[in-house]
Order: C-alpha cells, then sequence, then structure tokens
C-alpha cells in the first residue's frame, strides 16, 4: 500500500458492479483510500447510494446535474438521510452544452441549495460559462457553510470571488494541462485549508494519461500538478487535501 493517502473528492464510478469493484480495488492500491462517488441524477445517486453501501471507503452524494435539471428532482430528497450520502450535488449551471433551459437549471440550483441548508450537508457545485449567475443564486440563497466548487476552473478572480464565499476549490486534472496558467495561478493563491483534489473520472485524465479514460487511482498525478502549482511537496498536497476532505465531509481519521 501506498504510505501517501489520497482523497478522490469527486469520481463517477462505474455502473456495471463487477466494473466498479475493480475500479475501487485499483485506487486503494495506488493509497486512495476514500472516493466520493458522485450522482447526476435521481435514478444516478441512487446507484451511488448502492456503491456506496457495498464498498469500504467509498460515499455517495446525492443531486441533480444542470444536464438533468429538466427532469426535475422528485425523489432525490429522500436520499438525503442516508448514512451514506456525504454532500448535495453534483448541481449548478452549464451554459456550455444547455441541455436543460437555463431558467430550469437556475431554479433546480436554488433547490438544492436549500437541500443542503435544510440537512445541513455540503453543497457540490459544477458551474460552466456561468459564474455570475452561480455567484448571484447563492448569495440569493445563502452559501452553505460547507460549499465545494468541484473541478474548479476559474482564474484567480474567480477563486478569490469563491473564497471570499467561504467555498472550497476541488482541483481537477485540468491543473495539469499546459493551457490552464490561470487555474495553476488559482491553485497556488488558495489556502492550504480550502482546497481539495478529485479526478471526476472517467472524465478529464491527467498529464501524463491525457486522453485516456480516467481513473480514481490517477488522483495522485492531479495532487502532482497542484504541488508544482503551489510549489510544496506531493506529500503536502495529499495530506492538505486530505484534513479539508475530513473537514468537509466530516470523516474521522
Amino acid at each position: 500500500m501506498n504510505e501517501i493517502r489520497w482523497t478522490d473528492n469527486h469520481c463517477h464510478l462505474p455502473d456495471d458492479r463487477d466494473a466498479a469493484a475493480l475500479v475501487v480495488k485499483a485506487a486503494k492500491e495506488l493509497g486512495v483510500e476514500r472516493l466520493i462517488d458522485v450522482g447526476t441524477s435521481v435514478e444516478q445517486s441512487i446507484a451511488c447510494c448502492s456503491r456506496a453501501a457495498e464498498f469500504d471507503g467509498v460515499w455517495a452524494t446525492a443531486g441533480v446535474h444542470p444536464h438533468a435539471a429538466k427532469d426535475g428532482i422528485d425523489g432525490l430528497e429522500h436520499l438525503l438521510s442516508s448514512s451514506e450520502v456525504v454532500a448535495v450535488g453534483e448541481c449548478g449551471l452549464d451554459y456550455h452544452y444547455d441541455n436543460s433551459p437555463r431558467e430550469v437549471q437556475r431554479q433546480i440550483f436554488a433547490d438544492q441549495i436549500q437541500l443542503a441548508h435544510q440537512y445541513q450537508l455540503p453543497l457540490v457545485i459544477h458551474t460552466r460559462e456561468a459564474w455570475m449567475d452561480t455567484f448571484d443564486i447563492l448569495d440569493a440563497e445563502g452559501v452553505p457553510e460547507r460549499t465545494i466548487f468541484h473541478c474548479f476552473t476559474g482564474g484567480p478572480d474567480e477563486a478569490k470571488s469563491s473564497l471570499e464565499r467561504g467555498a472550497i476549490l476541488s482541483f481537477s486534472g485540468i491543473v495539469t494541462f499546459p493551457n490552464a496558467p490561470e487555474l495553476r495561478e488559482a491553485a497556488a493563491l488558495t489556502p492550504a485549508d480550502r482546497y481539495m483534489v478529485e479526478t471526476d473520472a472517467p472524465y478529464l485524465a491527467p498529464v501524463p494519461q491525457r486522453g485516456k479514460q480516467n481513473h480514481p487511482g490517477w488522483v495522485a498525478l492531479v495532487g502532482a500538478g497542484v504541488a508544482a502549482a503551489r510549489g510544496v511537496k506531493v506529500q503536502t498536497v495529499a495530506e492538505e487535501s486530505w484534513n479539508t476532505a475530513s473537514k468537509v465531509y466530516r470523516f474521522s481519521g
């Protein structure tokens, strides 16, 4: 077992049970001791809960992604009292694809912010090409105490605006991409207790695996990218991001 331990703050495990088991096993062999399996629809959130109940070291979130906002959130709330569920989301706004009407996205996002308040759970945010509306809705609804910008893709200005609202920034493999200097600036300015690392597997494989199907086991490569941006050792990033995840999700150990 790797001496450095990691939390993959955000991944999407395979629907197939045997495939998911292999992914979890491979990740643990690479020192990834905790995985957050993230829901993107009511149906997927139910599946995440089932996997979290089955696999040690796996937890679930329950949420409706902006792509699925048009389908509503009926059935989501009853999942939030499950012991496997550690956050609401991922939810938010995606104006790049507009798979759901923007007004519907905004309402479903606001509804899930309120659920995070009601159940006193962290909120996992997806925002793409929608920073101003995302901040406006958060300000209107009230920023949950533990709010995470997953796969943070902004630059220093967006990072500062997020941090001013008390949010945590979660960095993905994009931090290793050559064309992401502003993201690395954001990683460099983020306080040591305000960031996490994620793979967003099976998407966004980090350099040098870019272009392949991503795996939670590669979160250490993301950590290396963050370490380079911050000018610290990889082990420092592992420890800081582990501690932040423990605080955000109220894990022990």
